[in-house]
Order: structure tokens, then C-alpha cells, then sequence
């Protein structure tokens, strides 16, 4: 497939995975759901055309939208410095429909910084300087698009959703993810974390074509007390143990 087609192709993808997601009858248990495919459409969908390449042979796997990163920005790991002075990307963001009181939606003018979207752009600026030379190999997306919330406006990750509702997001996610690894291509599917790399796993079993070889790196939450010992350094080393990065 050409540039215009591979753009053309996730782009579809995209919108009818925000399409089946959001359909996904959750508020029986899950009293806030922000889907940033819907309100921040326009800067994702700038992402996937300006960065989803036929070249690419890494695609990185996160989980879902952070509250002070994809949610504002629509972009995965979207911390809104790196998506706009080192992505280049910005765009018109909606208000959700239902927009809890303590998780306003600001897009670019969020005053706050998402660590690990932070962590994660600031360790591949570093490394290829430029954007076009990291995403001339490399892509990065979400497993999951949805941003779920408890009452208090606490994060809630998809592991943690009632049985019913996960199985179901797990069937339209894995369905999305298969569909993107056979439009990229790619030679490896690097999850960022452990779930990441379980969905991709259990996604990837039977995907045609070539088997795509699969990894892990550390997430770069600050959650995580590895990630706050040189998350960079740590993540250096295990992608070349993986054989990726030399």
C-alpha cells in the first residue's frame, strides 16, 4: 500500500473503532466515559495521516487515553508540548457531551502535563531528533480509545472494568488492532506495559500473513517506581536486548 492509502486505511479504521466503542452500553458500570476519537477527531485524525507509514517496522502499544494526554489532544500519549512543537499537531477540540467537573476537557490549552506522554515523546525526540525520522519506522497507537472515570473522576484502566464490558472491548479492540497490523505491517509489536503487551498477544494469535514478533517495554507512568528510576535508560536497553534498537 502507498502513503495515501495507508492514511486513507487507518483513518477508517479509527472512526469505525470509535464508532463500535462508543456504542458500548457501560453506565450501568462506569459513570464517566470520554471517547477523544469523537471530541478531538480532527488532531487524530491529522496524526494518523501525517505519521502512519508504510515503512513502519515498530509499533509501539499503549493502553488508553490518559486524562492530561490522548483525552485532551486526541493523540495516543498526547502531551500537548510534544504534540505541538514536536509533532507539529493541532486541531479544533469539542467539548464531551458529558464532561465531568474535575476532568475538564481544555485541548491545547490544558495547563497540565502528562508524564508519560512526556516520557515517552521526550525519550524518542532525543533519540531521532526529528519526528519524521522516528515515524519513518516507527508508530504508536492506543488499545483502547475510551477514557473511563470513576464518580470521583478518578481514572479507571479498562483491566479494571466489570467482566461483561471488558470482554466486549476486548472483541472491538482486538478486532481494530488486528486490522491495524495488517495495514502497517509491521515486524514487531512493542507493548508499552504489561496489559499492552497481553492485548497484543491474544490479538496477534491469528492474524494472517506473517507472524509479527511481539515485546515489552516499561510504561512510563509515574505510578510505576521502575519508571521513576530512568525510565529512558531502562527502555534503551531492553529495545536493543529485543534486537530493535542498536
Amino acid at each position: 500500500m502507498k502513503q495515501g492509502e495507508i492514511a486513507a486505511a487507518v483513518v477508517a479504521a479509527a472512526r469505525e473503532l470509535s464508532h463500535r466503542a462508543e456504542a458500548i452500553d457501560a453506565t450501568h458500570a462506569v459513570p464517566w466515559v470520554y471517547n477523544p476519537l469523537d471530541y478531538a477527531w480532527e488532531p487524530h485524525r491529522q496524526y494518523l495521516t501525517k505519521y502512519a507509514r508504510p515503512t513502519c517496522r515498530v509499533l509501539f502499544l499503549g493502553m488508553n487515553p490518559g486524562p492530561w494526554g490522548m483525552a485532551q489532544t486526541g493523540v495516543p500519549f498526547g502531551e500537548v508540548e510534544a504534540v505541538s512543537n514536536w509533532l507539529g499537531i493541532r486541531g479544533a477540540v469539542r467539548r464531551p457531551a458529558r464532561e465531568h467537573p474535575k476532568r475538564p476537557i481544555e485541548g491545547f490549552d490544558c495547563p497540565r502535563s502528562e508524564v508519560s506522554g512526556r516520557r515517552l515523546w521526550g525519550l524518542f525526540r532525543q533519540r531521532f531528533g526529528e519526528a519524521d525520522r522516528f515515524f519513518q519506522h516507527h508508530f504508536v497507537a492506543n488499545y483502547c480509545p475510551l477514557v473511563f472515570m470513576e464518580a470521583s473522576g478518578r481514572n479507571l484502566t479498562p483491566d479494571k472494568l466489570p467482566l461483561p464490558v471488558r470482554r466486549r472491548l476486548e472483541e472491538i479492540c482486538d478486532a481494530h488492532l488486528q486490522r491495524l497490523v495488517q495495514i502497517l505491517r509491521p515486524r514487531w509489536l512493542i507493548g508499552i506495559g504489561a496489559f499492552a503487551e497481553t492485548c497484543a498477544r491474544r490479538a496477534c494469535r491469528d492474524v494472517p500473513g506473517e507472524a509479527v514478533k511481539i515485546g515489552r517495554i516499561l510504561h512510563p507512568s509515574p505510578a510505576s517506581p521502575a519508571a521513576n528510576r530512568d525510565w529512558s535508560g531502562t527502555v534503551e536497553r531492553q529495545m536493543e536486548e529485543l534486537g530493535i534498537w542498536s
